[in-house]
């Protein structure tokens, strides 16, 4: 049986695991900003919170971002992709949602890397339920 609470929606933040992030720094190079952070689990020098909210912020340099999971992760892959139009590197971690408008609208806009496997994050004692991606917006990307 299915624990419910993997299915539901308790909590919108997957924290990413360093030994990830660290590898994905070894493949784009040392990150700037981490836009969607709690002191905790900020994994760049420089890093908003939900109280200083990345989505209302210029991004620069380039940029590592694990949004929130929930409803509002559309909002967060349009600045993400908007940023990159304006010259900013960002590297995306995911949920492969590949049903959903936002996936469609913007991820497909970038290059997109499926990861093998279930990604278990930081914090949670199994892997996660639900597949990811990768999404790489290059800086100065042709609008679509």
């Amino acid at each position: 049986m299915i624990n419910p609470a993997l299915m539901s929606s308790a909590s919108v933040e997957w924290y990413t695991p360093k030994d990830f992030f660290e590898s994905l720094e070894k493949k784009f190079g040392k990150f700037d900003l981490d836009p969607c952070a709690t002191p905790e689990s900020a994994l760049c020098e420089n890093y908003f919170t939900k109280e200083t909210n990345g989505l209302i912020h210029d991004w620069f340099g380039r940029v590592y971002m694990n949004p929130p999971f929930g409803r509002e992760i559309k909002l967060w892959v349009e600045k993400a992709y908007k940023e990159s139009l304006r010259g900013v590197e960002v590297v995306c971690l995911l949920p492969a949602r590949t049903d959903t408008k936002w996936f469609h609208d913007y991820c497909l806009k970038g290059d997109v890397e499926f990861l093998k496997g279930r990604l278990k994050f930081s914090g949670h004692k199994n892997s996660a339920p639900f597949p990811c991606v990768v999404v790489h917006f290059k800086p100065g990307m042709p609008e679509a």
